[in-house]
């Protein structure tokens, strides 16, 4: 990677000397312009990674510059230097788009740690914009995303099989997305126009799941005071999904074999049997390699020939879905909780990535939507993890850290909380309280108004 470009805006040719050794023994390449329009006119011809200019300057000022490279890169970061008696109008550029500012006589140390964060910011944006590119791009299937061979082998095979009659037999761990496999199934199926109904096996008591699926006639047992149409009617022409089918009593099971072998059900009650046309998909999360031979559902229905297996794979096998998968996530949950978000800092993204995820999709789904509720800059970062995740919970608990209950405190109590919390770690300086924020000085300013607390 080469060099971070900067370019330096200042119509002191000191100034600028001044900056252009300074910068470079940091390892910047330098550009330089006296004026705001030849500023504009730089950024128009090269791509920078951060700007620095003076605010006031003989013939273009600050302020003018960064409104034209606004409107040209909004995403470049754009620094400004002004003394204290023009500090009223760097606020105001901080309104207008500028990255941050900093005082003359300039505080080396500070130059050094702006730069560092706005180069990073910039990276950031360019990392997540690519994301976002690649989501819209990757999936050929709804819902279901992944660029892991893993999940191109197990798509491939979604297409395969979607246009067949092949009862199948999906299996992976809890929240791997087994339902999402189903649907995709049915939905390149020819029987997309019909309705796909779902049946968990593992929720209702044996005669419950009987009477469920199969339906009964009025005055079958006690309580059955009308006549119910099972899913398998609610099905017909369609699909039916029996989730958790490892957990189907046995009673039961050979009555499904007679659905799948001949088309027939029959309800409670009722004689003769009635005719269906059902396609049956089914799933667990049962190791079928070791339940197979030991499992009570060892009939001839997972022995036929027309059964065929698909394998979800745990989100651990497929890591490098997880950028994806969670700015799918991101994309979604800040959408409904109205919040401007942009994607992921390095940290929070790092995290993601080491943690093992024993939950999969579903669990990366919730530690998505908690941070999106929770964040308050234009990315999510690692604050914003639940603490397993994260890698702060083992630290939190060995400095007896009190957790504060998140129920039943609105969005507007838990950024006030957040904000409170950080000024205090941070003994009030408001300039690393933003930093630690993610948000710029002037929106930690106008959140401290918002909640009375300046």
């Amino acid at each position: 990677m080469g060099k971070s470009c900067i370019l330096v805006v200042d119509d002191d040719a000191a100034h600028r000397s001044m900056l252009r050794t300074l910068l470079r023994s940091w390892g910047y390449e330098v550009d330089e312009v006296s004026d705001g329009d030849e500023a504009i006119e730089a950024v128009h011809r090269k791509p920078y990674e951060a700007v620095l200019t003076d605010v006031r300057m003989a013939r273009v000022d600050g302020i003018a510059a960064l409104r034209g490279i606004m409107e040209y890169n909004p995403a470049l970061p754009v620094i400004l230097m002004t003394a204290y008696s023009s500090v009223e109008t760097a606020v105001e550029a901080l309104r207008i788009g500028a990255y941050d500012y900093l005082i003359k006589p300039l505080d080396f140390d500070a130059l050094h740690n702006v730069l560092i964060r706005a180069l990073e910011h910039a990276r950031l944006s360019v990392e997540n914009r690519e994301l976002r590119r690649q989501l819209s791009e990757v999936s050929t299937i709804p819902d279901i995303l992944g660029r892991s061979k893993a999940m191109q082998d197990m798509l491939q095979i979604i297409t395969t099989v979607a246009p067949t009659e092949a009862t199948v037999l999906i299996t992976g761990e809890s929240g791997t997305g087994k339902e999402l496999v189903a649907r995709a199934l049915h939905a390149g199926s020819a029987r997309s126009a019909k309705p796909v109904v779902t049946v968990n096996c593992a929720a209702l008591a044996e005669n419950l799941l009987e009477s469920e699926l199969f339906g009964h006639e009025k005055g079958s047992f006690t309580g059955a005071d009308r006549r119910r149409d099972g899913r398998f009617f609610q099905a017909n022409g369609g699909t039916l999904f029996l989730d958790e089918i490892g957990e189907m009593p046995l009673p039961l099971q050979a009555k499904l074999l007679r659905a799948l072998q001949q088309g027939e059900v029959q309800r409670a009650g009722a004689d003769p049997p009635l005719s269906v046309d059902v396609c049956i998909f089914a799933a667990t999360a049962r190791d079928w390699t070791e339940c197979v031979g030991a499992w009570p559902f060892r009939g001839p229905f997972f022995f036929c020939p027309s059964v065929f297996t698909v394998e979800v794979p745990a989100l651990r096998q497929r890591s490098e879905d997880i950028p994806l998968l969670a700015a799918a996530f991101l994309e979604r949950f800040a959408v409904r909780n109205r919040k401007n978000l942009k994607g992921f800092s390095p940290q929070a993204m790092d995290a993601l990535l080491r943690y093992s995820w024993p939950g999969n999709v579903r669990e990366l789904e919730n530690a998505v939507e908690r941070s999106v509720i929770l964040s308050m800059g234009e990315y999510v970062t690692e604050r914003e993890l639940p603490l397993s995740v994260s890698g702060a919970d083992a630290e939190a608990s060995s400095q007896g850290t009190e957790m504060v209950s998140l129920a039943g405190m609105s969005l507007d109590d838990l950024e006030r909380q957040a904000i409170l919390d950080t000024l205090q770690d941070v003994s009030d300086n408001k300039s690393e309280a933003a930093r630690r924020l993610g948000i710029t000085r002037a929106t930690l300013h106008s959140k401290l108004k918002k909640y009375g607390l300046e």
